[in-house]
């Protein structure tokens, strides 16, 4: 169901290092860095879900009615992308990145939902077969 999520800190220079450290132990190392972001991208190796950690200025601090989640869920497909933007538009979610292809293995639409959370439906298809026709 999930394909992945991000969370953002105030501070990536002691939560990075924080959770290298702890959650090694568990299996979960970062599999990639971002630099640009101050971030970086976490696995199980062999895992389909991915977490990413980044550092957010203030505009992401915590406000009621806004969260700093972001949901992944994994599509089956581009029209899978394409139905789940509709609908959310249609239950009332705010566009927040119209469907389509962000890299050419993944295509994907993000909006936002009623209490201001990202929610993204993504169909990469380097992690997983593509979508039979």
């Amino acid at each position: 169901m999930l394909d992945h999520f991000g969370l953002y800190c105030r501070d990536a220079a002691v939560s990075l290092p924080f959770y290298r450290a702890c959650l090694a132990p568990l299996g979960i190392v970062v599999t990639e860095e971002q630099p640009r972001f101050n971030a970086a991208i976490f696995m199980r190796p062999g895992s389909p879900i991915f977490w990413w950690l980044g550092e957010g200025g203030a505009e992401m601090a915590a406000q009621a009615g806004r969260s700093r989640i972001h949901l992944g869920f994994t599509a089956r497909g581009p029209a899978d992308v394409d139905g789940f933007h509709t609908a959310a538009l249609a239950a009332g979610g705010i566009d927040n990145g119209g469907p389509g292809y962000r890299r050419p293995t993944c295509y994907s639409a993000f909006v936002l939902d009623p209490d201001g959370n990202n929610v993204e439906a993504i169909w990469q298809t380097e992690r997983r077969p593509p979508a039979e026709p």
